[in-house]
């Protein structure tokens, strides 16, 4: 009897014995099998490094370095393009934690003839000092004059083609974070335009930094100018209806409560080029609009006071068709810059700043109406939604004072689709090449 109990006492002895055994055993393995720079592991890490965190979570909500540095390409095309590249650049220097060297950009609109694009300084358009302002600890620029020049830069070449995927290319950026690339001063981006690398940032991201965008104040000046002379042409036509005197401006004091509409009406031979290729390669027949069809359908759009000034913002050096202010409903009053007279006031800039007032006039309309597969009214609307959200508003799908409409989709009623931009994508894919799902809420 002794000995059978002694042999159970050893028994249990035993198992505990065993089972701590197995477990620091276990401890062991996971430990090594976490911690040591297995194949396997480091297979995993390659893997996770595709993940992009979102702000919440994100290493990069520190201080951004100053004394680490980006260097990219001239930014190119039009200014909207051009918007997407530099905040493209941004988000990638936010990704190695490096400034971003003020870019150049381009003012002229030269596709094909690379060489022949003419430079303008980023702060010959926007103001600098208020961009690191508003981005302060998301982004920042820095001068050239800021470099200490302790080492030559390193050259880092984008890669190109079927075979550079997304996933090779955001490995590529967590390679530069690595000790051997990041001693480097300067990163200097080699190869591509920022417009055509690799999207890995949802929409909000570009949206807070399109939002640190604004113009130098001699630019400012001149929107300001352009929108008194729409507002005076307006309460003109309010007063008289739609017949204009020769010098239709009013007091300050009376165009204070005056809206106006504006169209990017996209009908220049570049653009109908463009869109009918784009229509046969997709198979969708929701891209180019006629002078007619945009017509018609601004006409059915309802909850207007009449008359209204229509502003027409169109590439006038494109614009074939002379007849642009002629056909339109009674009632809307269309104008472009020289019928408007302030011809004299874009003439004396380059092609980009002309664009970016008339991004700025356009933006600030009571109503908005333009193409959902053009950059330039994507990004307005991207930035309207903004606005609209930061006021509480989440949809315009009734009646809104500050809406906006896609007039190469067919809405309600025979008008145009109204159009909020969807702050939950994962990218910018849909503003940067457009899309015919537009809605009118977020």
């Amino acid at each position: 009897m002794e000995f059978s109990n002694s042999k159970l006492l050893s028994c249990n002895v035993n198992t505990i014995v065993c089972k701590i055994f197995i477990l620091l055993l276990a401890i062991f393995l996971l430990r090594t099998l976490f911690l040591s720079p297995l194949p396997g592991f480091h297979w995993f890490q390659q893997k996770r490094v595709y993940w992009i965190p979102d702000n919440s979570s994100s290493v990069l909500q520190h201080e951004i370095r100053r004394d680490k540095f980006l260097e990219v390409p001239q930014i190119i095309w039009g200014l909207n393009n051009q918007k997407i590249a530099f905040a493209r650049a941004c988000l990638t220097a936010r990704l190695l934690n490096r400034t971003l060297l003020m870019p150049s950009l381009s003012a002229s609109l030269i596709y094909k003839e690379i060489d022949l694009l003419k430079p303008i300084s980023f702060d010959k358009v926007f103001n600098f000092e208020r961009f690191n302002s508003l981005c302060n600890g998301f982004v920042r620029l820095g001068r050239y004059s800021d470099l200490h020049n302790e080492t030559k830069p390193f050259e880092l070449r984008k890669g190109s083609g079927r075979k550079w995927t997304k996933e090779r290319d955001l490995n590529q950026l967590y390679q530069c974070k690595e000790g051997a690339i990041d001693k480097f001063e300067v990163i200097k981006v080699d190869g591509k335009h920022p417009f055509l690398w690799h999207d890995h940032w949802p929409i909000m991201n570009y949206a807070r930094i399109f939002e640190c965008l604004t113009l130098v104040d001699e630019i400012e000046a001149d929107v300001s100018a352009v929108i008194a002379r729409i507002k005076a042409v307006g309460a003109e036509g309010r007063s008289k209806g739609s017949d204009f005197g020769k010098n239709p401006i009013m007091p300050f004091s009376s165009q204070n409560y005056v809206t106006y509409m504006a169209i990017h009406m996209r009908i220049e031979k570049d653009w109908m080029l463009h869109c009918k290729n784009l229509e046969q390669r997709s198979n969708i027949h929701q891209i180019c609009s006629s002078k007619k069809e945009i017509m018609e359908r601004v006409a059915n759009i309802t909850n207007q006071t009449f008359p209204i000034v229509v502003y027409l913002a169109v590439a006038d050096s494109l614009l074939e068709d002379d007849s642009i202010v002629s056909g339109w409903r009674e009632g809307l009053l269309p104008f472009e810059k020289k019928r408007l007279g302030v011809w004299n006031i874009y003439s004396k800039h380059p092609y980009l700043v002309q664009s970016a007032i008339d991004y700025e006039v356009c933006l600030r309309a009571e109503v908005f109406v333009g193409n959902s597969f053009s950059t330039f009214s994507s990004l307005i609307v991207l930035h309207r939604t903004q606005i609209l959200l930061k006021m509480g508003v989440r949809s315009i799908c009734g009646d809104s004072n500050f809406s906006s409409y896609a007039y190469n989709i067919l809405g309600d009623f025979g008008a145009p689709k109204k159009w909020m931009t969807d702050m939950s994508a994962s990218s910018l894919q849909t503003i940067s090449y457009g899309t015919n799902y537009v809605s009118c809420h977020v």
